[in-house]
C-alpha cells in the first residue's frame, strides 16, 4: 500500500480504504464563528491538555490569539508528571505567557484560574460595564468540565470574591467523546460589571502533518481512537513507556508498596480486581523490558519489544485468540484506557522544547501485532 502523508497515513490499515474524515463540518463553521467573535473578547481562556502543552494548542487559531489577552489553562494536571509541569512553568514564564495548571473537577484550582483572570482584567473591570471571556481549545481537553465547575463556583458562598454572583445558568454537557459541545453558547458569571463566558466547541486543524503529534492527540483522546486506529495508538504508548524506562519507576513503586518479588502479583488476594489488573499490566511490561537485550534506539528492536508486550498484554487481559485481529483492538482499548485514567502513572508526552534530551522516538506503529 502506498504511504499516505500526515495523520491520514495512520488511519487506514487496509489497501484501498478511503481516508477517514476526522474534521467534521461543525469544526469548520465553529472556527469561522470563533474568528468573528474573538475580536470582541476581553480575555481568552485557551484550554490545553497538561500532558501535551504544545501539541494541544490549535495552530490554526494562534495567529488570532497573538494580539489578544490570553490565559493558557493547562487542564488535567492530575494526569501530568509533576516534575515536567515545573519545567513547563519555567518555559511559559520565559515566554512571558500567562498560564495556570488546573484540574477542572477541583473548585480550588478553578478559583485560582478565575483569580488570575480577574487580575488580568483588573483595569477593564474598573472601566467597562460588560466583559466577555472566551473558552476555547481542541476536543476533549475538559472545556465542558471547566464550564460546569464555573457553574458550581458561581453559586458558591465564595464566588463573590472573584466575580459578583449571578443568576442561574445552564450547565454544559460533559462526555468522553471529543466534540460534545458543537455550538457556541454563552452564560453569565458576574454582575456589576456583567461578565459573560462564551463557550466554544473543540476544534482541530484540518490536517496534522507531524505523525507523532497526531498520535499524542489520539492517545489523550482529542480525536476518536478509530481515526488513527486503536492498535497504533497503543503501540505508540508502549514505545513512549519503553523509551522513558517506565518499568524502573514501576519496580520502585512495587517495592515501596511492600509487595515482594518472590510472590507473583497475580496471586495477591488482598487487593481488588481493578488494582490487581493494573499491577499485572505493570508487571508484564516491566518483565519484558527487564529481559530485553536489544537497543531501544533501534527501530526494529523497539518493534520487537512492543510486539512481545502486546502478546503479554493479550494474555494479561485474557483476550481469547479466537477473536483474531479484533482481539488486538480489545487489548489496545484496555491499555489506552489505563493511560487516560492515570492507572499507569502520570506521564507528560510533550517535552519542553529547550530540553537537551529531546529526541525523535522510534515509533513502532506500522505493523500489526503478531497473531
Amino acid at each position: 500500500m502506498a504511504a499516505r502523508k500526515g495523520l491520514f497515513g495512520l488511519a487506514s490499515a487496509r489497501a484501498g480504504e478511503a481516508a477517514i474524515n476526522w474534521y467534521p463540518g461543525h469544526m469548520a463553521s465553529a472556527t469561522k464563528a470563533i474568528r468573528e467573535r474573538i475580536k470582541l473578547v476581553d480575555l481568552v481562556l485557551e484550554v490545553r491538555d497538561a500532558r501535551i502543552p504544545l501539541s494541544s494548542a490549535n495552530a490554526e487559531l494562534q495567529d488570532a490569539l497573538e494580539h489578544k489577552k490570553r490565559l493558557i489553562v493547562l487542564n488535567k494536571m492530575d494526569l501530568a508528571n509533576p516534575n515536567m509541569m515545573l519545567k513547563w512553568v519555567k518555559h511559559f514564564e520565559a515566554c512571558k505567557q500567562h498560564h495556570v495548571f488546573v484540574n477542572a473537577h477541583q473548585q480550588k484550582a478553578v478559583k485560582k484560574m478565575l483569580d488570575m483572570a480577574r487580575e488580568l482584567l483588573s483595569e477593564r473591570l474598573a472601566k467597562e460595564p460588560t466583559l466577555l471571556l472566551m473558552i476555547l481549545g481542541i476536543p476533549n481537553v475538559g472545556k465542558s468540565a471547566l464550564v460546569n465547575s464555573l457553574f458550581h463556583l458561581s453559586h458558591s458562598s465564595t464566588s463573590g470574591k472573584v466575580f459578583p454572583k449571578q443568576e442561574p445558568l445552564k450547565k454544559a454537557k460533559v462526555g468522553p467523546l471529543p466534540g460534545v459541545t458543537q455550538d457556541l453558547s454563552g452564560f453569565k458569571i458576574g454582575v456589576q460589571p456583567s461578565v459573560y463566558v462564551l463557550d466554544t466547541p473543540g476544534i482541530l486543524v484540518p490536517n496534522i502533518n507531524n505523525v507523532e503529534t497526531g498520535l499524542k492527540l489520539a492517545l489523550t483522546g482529542a480525536v476518536k481512537d478509530s481515526v488513527v486506529g486503536e492498535e497504533r495508538v497503543a503501540r505508540y504508548l508502549l514505545t513512549v513507556l519503553n523509551a522513558r524506562s517506565a518499568h524502573l519507576r514501576w519496580k520502585s513503586e512495587v517495592h515501596f508498596s511492600g509487595i515482594s518479588d518472590s510472590q507473583p502479583l497475580i496471586k495477591k488476594s488482598l487487593v481488588d480486581s481493578e488494582s490487581l489488573r493494573e499491577s499485572n499490566v505493570r508487571e508484564v511490561l516491566s518483565q519484558a523490558c527487564t529481559n530485553f537485550v536489544g537497543n531501544l534506539e533501534d527501530q526494529q528492536d523497539m518493534a520487537s519489544l512492543v510486539d512481545e508486550q502486546m502478546m503479554l498484554l493479550r494474555k494479561c487481559f485474557k483476550v481469547p485468540s479466537e477473536l483474531g485481529d479484533a482481539g488486538w483492538i480489545r487489548v489496545s482499548k484496555q491499555l489506552i484506557q489505563l493511560y487516560r485514567t492515570g492507572k499507569l502513572g502520570r506521564y507528560t508526552l510533550d517535552l519542553v522544547p529547550s530540553d537537551g534530551h529531546q529526541k525523535k522516538l522510534n515509533i513502532c506503529i506500522v505493523g500489526s501485532a503478531p497473531s
